[in-house]
């Protein structure tokens, strides 16, 4: 086992998102002994550190990520479809909106609100190709994007893509979220 240095810790308390009173309390320390632990100041026992190890990763346990949270196989269309095939995609899934994917990168979004603003501004609306009426593509997220920073951006967009090496990989709605809510 290598044990980790007090740059480490500290590193690896901030990351989960802990204070060093969170810390101290569960590991059953004091919190001036984290800070004197976390600058260097004091060698802590072999049995400390293994404590505070155990608190972090009990911590990392429970933390949510959007891998967790996304539904793969993600039902999109491309910007060259035509707005009859996305109403009909979006009908078929029971979604009322869309990624717009192209080459399995995200380049905007549709729903049936874009497809209704359209109406009166398109020529020829169910023949129009997608990108012709969509509006900007959902806000991106790596898939160890935790529980907040998804919570956020769902906040100010209806969904949020999930990708891996640029490419869509998964999508995260409120309903997703209140699945994983209810699933407790």
């Amino acid at each position: 086992m290598e044990i980790p240095t007090p740059e480490d810790l500290k590193e690896k308390r901030k990351s989960l998102g802990m204070t060093q009173s969170e810390l101290a309390d569960s590991a059953g320390v004091s919190q001036p002994l984290i800070a004197r632990i976390e600058n260097g100041d004091v060698d802590p026992r072999l049995s400390t550190v293994s404590r505070i190890v155990e608190v972090f990763e009990t911590a990392e346990e429970d933390v949510v990520t959007a891998d967790d949270l996304m539904s793969d196989g993600v039902i999109s269309v491309a910007p060259d479809d035509t707005v009859r095939d996305a109403v009909e995609t979006m009908q078929d899934a029971q979604f009322s909106q869309l990624p717009v994917v192209k080459d399995g990168v995200p380049v905007g979004s549709t729903s049936d609100a874009t497809v209704a603003r359209a109406r009166s501004q398109t020529e020829d609306l169910p023949h129009a190709p997608v990108e012709d009426i969509m509006g900007e593509s959902f806000p991106t997220i790596s898939p160890d994007a935790d529980l907040s920073t998804v919570s956020r951006l769902l906040d100010h967009s209806s969904a949020v893509l999930v990708t891996r090496e640029g490419k869509v990989a998964g999508i995260i709605t409120d309903a997703d979220l209140a699945a994983y809510v209810g699933s407790d």
